[in-house]
């Protein structure tokens, strides 16, 4: 049986930062929270949603090349690729709270309020303890079976993991349960090919509103923000 696919429908475009190498999107209360990527370059932001204005933002020091983001309560976790650590901020102030520490490489994170789900480019996600930051478990993600690598940003949307598989315009849905992909979104065409020159301007980004259900998607150094729904590309 083939896996469901879909398509898109855009609600509204948003304004970003061309210049942010977005790493990490996370969505409340009318702002988004962004982590942005590249050594000497890399922040944790808030943006607010309609205007993309960045209303409060911290650097990271330059030898981290920052990675995924999420919100857990009143704290933000964000990772680093490959200097083995993360960095817990205040929410409210972007106070540093403390550091933890993990083994390979950090690219996403997601939560369902209660756990942290953490990719690492592998076909596996890793489950860890939310509020120790300590990993319980691992997912091997896969469609049929064969094992889906690249898995970049991720989002929890409505009890699935939604993941970028990095350098394609392709969102995984994932069952946190098993790891199996229950669904593929396809976004090729979402942004014009003209703003995507560079070959690092990849699909990488994904909030979502769930009082809302909203669901909002960019990528590295794009200068759009898009909500979008989506649309079964094979009704039945």
């Amino acid at each position: 049986m083939r896996t469901p696919e879909y398509t898109f429908k855009t609600i509204r475009v948003f304004p970003h930062d061309p210049t942010a190498f977005t790493q990490g999107l996370a969505y409340r209360d009318g702002f988004l929270y962004e982590g942005t990527g590249l050594e000497g370059h890399s922040s944790l932001r808030k943006v607010r949603l309609e205007t993309g204005e960045v209303v409060q933002r911290v650097d990271l020091a330059p030898e981290f090349f920052g990675e995924g983001i999420t919100l857990l309560k009143n704290e933000i976790v964000q990772l680093t690729w490959q200097s083995h650590m993360g960095f817990v901020y205040n929410v409210s102030d972007f106070r540093l709270l403390r550091r933890f520490s993990y083994k390979g490489e950090g690219w996403g994170l997601a939560t369902n309020g209660r756990d942290i789900f953490l990719s690492d480019g592998t076909a596996e996600i890793r489950i860890l303890d939310g509020s120790t930051l300590r990993e319980t478990r691992r997912l091997k993600v896969h469609d049929g079976s064969m094992p889906i690598t690249q898995l970049n940003e991720l989002e929890f949307v409505e009890g699935e993991i939604f993941a970028n598989v990095w350098q394609t315009d392709r969102i995984a849905r994932i069952s946190p349960e098993s790891g199996k992909v229950v669904g593929w979104i396809d976004l090729k065409g979402l942004l014009s090919p003209m703003y995507q020159l560079e070959s690092d301007a990849v699909l990488n980004g994904i909030a979502y509103d769930p009082k809302g259900k909203h669901l909002f998607v960019t990528g590295k150094l794009w200068p759009r923000i898009f909500e979008i729904q989506l649309v079964p590309k094979h009704p039945q």
